[in-house]
């Protein structure tokens, strides 16, 4: 339970939305100014000037950092070495390791390690490595409080469940700000999908460190292996009722399983010590179903595939939705594809994913009202459920690799195989449910109960019911359009 979270983070009242809702390849400068490692200081002097850059990068021959040099590198080597530092290699001179990330990060993680580590300079990176552009001092000067956007980046410090727990224990009070700040549910929701993906991924770094160094015998990962994130959280879709949903994959035999079974099961109890709880149906790594080689998957792919029953369906409606969080993410990659294309080879499956959201409960009763029990209504099956499955299974149909609902609703859109109106009236729906069950389950932490997925449609007000309502029939007429297609 989080009671009294709000108290703990006093920072995050003066927080500036800016810097979660926008990614650093939204706002980084570019192009990056790059040179081969042979240059001289006055040679990289010479271009620096011209591009009016206060930095350049260093690359090898595969276009890859190798360091960087900047205005206070120059300073620093001339007035130490006098004019013989402009005839040095620049490869002597310059800052390395380059601190880099990527394009796709939150740019509140960004400044925060700029903030922390004292940098001017933060080398941005596309997938393959390579500089695509940079984060400089000034996007400091954007942000009123950088103070308070320490909370995702101190995880890459985190040492103790404590340390994880703190950023953990920081989310409530972050949604708050970002709700009343205006910034919309989904985005919102991305966020809190991101901090917790980064626990994840440090508790994942502190279990396969402390299995390395311990007397046990484990010591490193005896073959390739990918942490994933399931379900919502793959989706970047969690809000603040959120247990663990994961999986491990690996290219071993059945003869590694004792190094990752170890894994996963420090890694579980780490995560619940962080605020994390396990997840009540064993979705977890520490459970062989969702512990196996490769191999494995792919048999269990086809098996999901091509003999669908309804009760692996929770499986596969988490499994499609897989990110990896450590590891290797080529291999991830590999199992996902493997998965959405074997998916695409069977309409039956294809068509058992759409029946199966349009046989579940309707959203509203016979004569238009919301169906409660005693005075509740769960907004996660009866509200984000169709949409989200729905819009997967269309994606999943259409051999679309993207994970998050409003990704997919805009590839489908992109496509051709949704028309633009039906695409923005679902995800203004879906945006509405989840800013509704977000403002619950802030309610629900203030007054000290376990956030959960109901709403009370009695207590909202005449706006917000229309709302509810309006998101709800555009559900309705969702269901009843999807056998068939």
């Amino acid at each position: 339970m989080m009671k009294g979270m709000f108290h703990l983070t006093p920072t995050l009242s003066r927080l500036d939305s800016f810097p979660y809702r926008h990614r650093l390849g939204e706002v980084m400068a570019r192009p990056v100014l790059t040179g081969a490692e042979g240059l001289t200081l006055a040679q990289v002097c010479a271009r620096m000037d011209r591009a009016a850059s206060s930095s350049l990068v260093i690359v090898d021959a595969r276009g890859l950092p190798r360091g960087i040099l900047t205005e206070r590198d120059v300073i620093r080597a001339i007035s130490q070495r006098g004019e013989e530092a402009l005839r040095a290699p620049a490869a002597a001179l310059m800052s390395s390791p380059v601190r880099t990330m990527t394009a796709d990060a939150y740019l509140y993680i960004g400044i925060a390690r700029m903030s922390r580590l004292g940098l001017r300079h933060l080398l941005v990176v596309d997938g393959n490595g390579r500089p695509a552009g940079m984060l400089t001092a000034r996007h400091l000067l954007k942000v009123r409080s950088v103070r308070a956007l320490i909370i995702g980046d101190d995880l890459t410090e985190a040492e103790t469940a404590a340390d994880l727990r703190r950023a953990h224990d920081s989310l409530p009070i972050l949604a708050e700000n970002l709700l009343a700040d205006g910034v919309a549910a989904r985005e919102i929701a991305a966020v809190i999908s991101a901090v917790l993906r980064d626990i994840t991924a440090r508790a994942a770094q502190l279990v396969e460190q402390s299995l390395a160094r311990d007397g046990d015998g484990y010591g490193a990962a005896p073959a390739p292996w990918a942490l994933l994130i399931l379900g919502s959280g793959g989706r970047g879709e969690s809000l603040l009722a959120c247990d663990q949903d994961h999986a491990l994959v690996h290219e071993g035999t059945a003869d590694d399983d004792r190094w990752y079974a170890a894994f996963a099961t420090r890694f579980t109890d780490l995560l619940a010590e962080a605020g994390i709880p396990p997840c009540p149906g064993g979705v977890m790594a520490s459970n062989p179903d969702w512990r196996r080689p490769l191999a494995d998957w792919q048999w269990e792919i086809r098996r999901w595939v091509f003999e669908p029953q309804s009760r692996t369906m929770r499986s596969i409606d988490l499994f499609f939705d897989a990110q990896p969080v450590h590891g290797s993410a080529a291999l991830a990659g590999r199992l996902h594809r493997y998965a959405v294309e074997t998916a695409g080879t069977s309409a039956f499956f294809t068509q058992f994913l759409a029946l199966n959201v349009a046989a579940s409960d309707g959203p509203l009763g016979l004569f238009g009202q919301i169906p409660t029990w005693g005075g509740h209504f769960n907004a996660k099956t009866a509200g984000l459920f169709p949409i989200v499955a729905a819009t997967r299974a269309k994606a999943v149909r259409n051999g679309l690799l993207a994970t998050g609902t409003a990704a997919r609703l805009q590839a489908l859109q992109e496509t051709g195989v949704m028309l633009e109106e039906d695409g923005a009236s679902l995800t203004a729906a879906f945006d509405t449910l989840l800013r509704l069950l977000l403002r619950q389950q802030l309610a629900d932490i203030t007054a000290g109960r376990t956030p959960g997925h109901d709403l009370i449609p009695a207590r909202l007000d005449r706006a917000d019911h229309a709302a509810l309502k309006s998101a709800l029939r555009r559900i309705r007429v969702l269901k009843q359009t999807l056998p068939g297609r």
